[in-house]
Formats: structure tokens, sequence, C-alpha cells
């Protein structure tokens, strides 16, 4: 997998200070998307145990209140293995950070195992899944953390414990 960048500082993807991995590579092609350079597979740098290092130290502060994972698309097959070590880590060295994803595949979808080898596994890393993809005609200035109407913010593991999509109301408005 390559990425386009690593955020040290972000506070538009997420509550809190956090950090922002932007992986390449994106089929969904959305219109007017924000970063269209990441569509390219190619585009950025390689990830790997370097970058993954780099993360968990710039996580480590008690001021970063956690990750977050967009792109280009996380969830993409070819970059579910290299996003998932990266979870497994902030996991296990970093567990009170919390981890959010960007996604334009549905919740359904992920939690089916519908798109790729590990996009169950990868979700149930998650804190919270933003997903579907971005729809310029639901486009909304006004939203939080998203960026069109269609837009869900998930509160995965109540989901996943409840079988079906439960939003994080406290971030929708």
């Amino acid at each position: 997998m390559n990425y386009a960048d690593i955020k040290k500082v972000d506070v538009a993807n997420g509550p809190g200070v956090r950090v922002s991995l932007f992986v390449s590579g994106c089929t969904h092609r959305c219109e007017a998307c924000f970063n269209p350079e990441t569509w390219d597979f190619s585009y950025g740098s390689p990830f790997g145990e370097e970058e993954i290092e780099k993360i968990l130290a710039l996580l480590a502060p008690d001021h970063i209140r956690g990750l977050s994972l967009l792109g280009g698309e996380p969830f993409e097959p070819d970059n579910q293995s290299a996003v998932l070590d990266l979870v497994r880590r902030v996991r296990k060295e970093l567990p009170g950070k919390s981890i959010w994803c960007y996604s334009g595949y549905l919740f359904e979808e992920l939690a089916d195992g519908k798109v790729g080898e590990h996009s169950r596994e990868l979700l149930e890393g998650l804190d919270v899944l933003v997903d579907g993809p971005f729809v310029l005609a639901k486009k909304d200035l006004g939203l939080r953390f998203r960026g069109s109407s269609n837009q869900r913010i998930i509160d995965v593991p109540a989901s996943l414990a409840a079988g079906e999509v439960r939003l994080a109301e406290e971030y929708m408005q």
C-alpha cells in the first residue's frame, strides 16, 4: 500500500486533536472529491513498519485523541492488510486512542465481509466509521465530520453488537 500523507495535527476529521493517515488508492472516484490524487494506488510513498512506528509516536502524547484513516479508500481490498496491521498495533500499544475511518463503502457491505478479505476484521478494530461515498448533490458544508448528507457517522461497536447501524448521535449534529 502507498500513502499520500500523514498529518501530525488534524482537527477536521474526528473529535479533538488527531493524527490522520491518508492512504492511496480509491475506485469510488466521487465527483468533486477533495483528494482526487489519492485515487491512484501508486500515488505517494510506500507504507510500512517505519510509517507505523511514526504514527504510534505521533499518537502517544496525551493531548492526541486518536487516529483517523482516510484516503483514498482505507477499505479498498488492496489497502486492507496494511491498514489492519496499523489498527492492530494502535489497539495493542495505545488502547485509549479512538480510531475513526472514512469509507465510501457502506457499513453493511463491510460488516458482511463483501469488500475484500479483511473488511469485517478491520471494521471490528474501529470506534467510528463515516460511511458512504461523497455525493456532490448532497454536499453540505454545515455538517460535522462529513461532506454530504448521505454519509453516516456510525458507532461501530454498538452497531456490530446490535446487528444493525447505530449512529454516533453526538457527532451527527
